[in-house]
């Protein structure tokens, strides 16, 4: 073994790991690691802006790789920064390593500059959080992070890195890559699940969510459509399998299907496979209550610990995603086809059509119709928070995993730091950021990252003058006492071209058609800015302030 320093072991243990892209704003404290980078031609490093940037891009490409996505922050403001994405990596259940240059041994717990103990302060939001003491230790501890992250429910590892660990010469042993354990199902569990489905009358399937994946994908689809289960989706996994299935029931969540809500109620037996039933899924814990009277539970899961938390649990099922589906498609069965597959699949058809609204300047419905005729099935559709994502919830058909990108953890500002890991990890395939005005505000300075790094994408930036979902609850709860929710913007599309974009504001419905066309000849990053107002489109469901004040 030859000496090296700490942040060389550290860049070498990662690539034996299979990192291949590391997101970061730079920092002193990890300058031995960024030296490491120099030479590293198995990493692309992308410089962000800000870290929360950062933090969201890797739990994007966590999301879309089922391996951990990498981040490299620096201490104190910089870590702080990035927290939201590690409680957004954790909330939705993916892989990611969020490491942390921090203060140098011997300065520890006198309050140094930028100083935090971030093992206490990122314990409850993270899988495991530690600090590296040891350069020569440095294998063991990237080894460990890297299983801790992808195995059972997949999620955040926080690894603080003191500045002077990194600049030590010591020998260390390389650990070999570690792969995710197998979790097959439990032969007895499986026939006695299908006992259950035979004996059900209205059986009904929640997925997505913890381990999903493509392989999860294709053999519950086919399991599903071979016996006629209706499939729902827990919030914001609308594609956990191609909505064009023909027992796709639609997504629970915020603004659900009226009919698809009456089927969960009315189901006798629910089999939730990966979802952990968190409160946005079942509507505060009543859609589905934790003691569902009247209603049988198969829960699998690829965490024992998920399994009888909140809800009572009929048949547990600890089980990789992709196992557990393979073997269900596999499983010689003799269950009579079930109906309800079929009408749960037209009532979502029903429901996602695009009423057209005449009564305002500019619908986004008939934008989000226009964009499902001109753009490709499998493009990636990446959001924040805000009633803006309702329209695409419940107008756009996605084509299957890794087609939406939206925080389940209902964070604002993860839209374009998610395209942008979107765009650098699928070049080949059409990525799209949909953005709120206040949404897109708060990351819109990544537009520079995508920019530098030359990103194909589009974004759309709905504005509406307005922290609409706030203004929503406000005008619900305080009818007319419109305090602390209205917004005064930039021109978007000025702000778009000033990062190098190509940009286009569109304020009228038959116009929207052709800035697309238009955007879609240009290569690179381009930006739409559509304008609407607050007072007549609030939600995809038609709520405007005027009925939500009785008027």
């Amino acid at each position: 073994m030859n000496q090296r320093t700490g942040g060389q072991i550290l860049v070498d243990n990662l690539v034996a790991q299979g990192c291949d892209r590391i997101f970061c704003v730079p920092g002193e404290s990890y300058l031995a690691v960024l030296d490491a980078l120099h030479d590293c031609d198995a990493i692309d490093l992308v410089v962000c802006r800000q870290e929360g940037g950062v933090s969201y891009m890797a739990a994007a490409d966590g999301a879309m790789t089922g391996r951990p996505g990498v981040a490299f922050v620096t201490r104190g403001p910089g870590a702080t920064n990035g927290s939201i994405g590690v409680h957004v990596a954790m909330q939705d259940s993916v892989p990611m390593i969020y490491f942390i240059g921090d203060v140098g041994r011997g300065d520890k717990d006198r309050e140094a500059f930028q100083e935090i103990d971030f093992p206490a302060m990122f314990g409850p939001v993270a899988k495991w959080a530690a600090k590296i003491d040891d350069a020569a230790r440095i294998p063991e501890y990237v080894a460990r992070a890297w299983s801790v992250a992808i195995s059972g429910r997949p999620g955040p590892v926080v690894l603080a890195l003191p500045e002077d660990m990194l600049r030590d010469a010591v020998e260390a042993l390389d650990r070999p890559k570690v792969t995710r354990p197998a979790q097959h199902p439990d032969p007895d569990a499986m026939a006695t699940l299908m006992e259950m489905l035979k004996d059900a009358s209205a059986p009904l399937a929640i997925v997505g969510g913890a381990d999903w994946c493509a392989g999860a994908s294709h053999y519950f689809r086919a399991f599903a459509e071979d016996i006629g289960l209706p499939v729902a989706c827990g919030f914001r996994r609308q594609d956990a399998i191609p909505n064009e299935s023909s027992i796709w029931a639609g997504n629970l969540g915020y603004g659900p299907n009226p009919k698809l809500v009456e089927r969960v109620r009315e189901a006798d037996l629910l089999l939730v496979v990966g979802a952990r039933l968190g409160e946005a899924t079942t509507d505060g814990y009543t859609l589905i209550t934790p003691d569902h009277p009247g209603q049988l539970l198969v829960h699998v899961h690829p965490d024992p610990n998920e399994l009888g938390r909140v809800y009572r649990t009929d048949l547990p099922i600890c089980a990789d995603m992709r196992e557990f589906s393979e073997e269900a498609s596999l499983w010689d069965h003799d269950i009579i086809d079930f109906d309800c597959g079929k009408d749960a699949h037209d009532e979502w058809l029903e429901w996602s059509k695009v009423q057209a609204r005449d009564d305002v300047a500019l619908d986004i419905g008939q934008c989000v119709a226009a964009m499902r005729a001109a753009l490709p099935a499998d493009s990636i559709i990446c959001n924040g928070a805000g009633n803006f994502s309702g329209w695409w919830h419940r107008h756009w058909h996605y084509g299957g995993p890794v087609c939406q990108l939206a925080p389940t953890a209902g964070a604002m500002g993860y839209g374009v730091p998610a395209a942008v890991a979107a765009a650098l990890r699928h070049p080949d395939r059409q990525v799209v950021a949909v953005a709120g005005d206040g949404d897109f505000l708060m990351n819109g300075q990544e537009l520079a990252t995508a920019v530098q790094h030359g990103c194909d994408m589009l974004v759309i930036v709905v504005d509406n003058g307005s922290y609409g979902t706030i203004r929503m609850h406000q005008e619900r709860e305080y009818p007319g006492r419109v305090s602390g929710t209205g917004l005064s913007n930039p021109d978007f599309a000025a702000l778009g071209a000033a990062y190098g974009c190509w940009s286009q504001t569109v304020e009228k419905t038959g116009d929207f058609a052709a800035a697309l066309d238009a955007a879609k000849a240009e290569s690179g990053v381009k930006l739409l800015h559509l304008k609407i107002d607050a007072e007549e489109q609030l939600t995809a469901g038609g709520l405007t302030v005027a009925k939500l004040r009785g008027t």
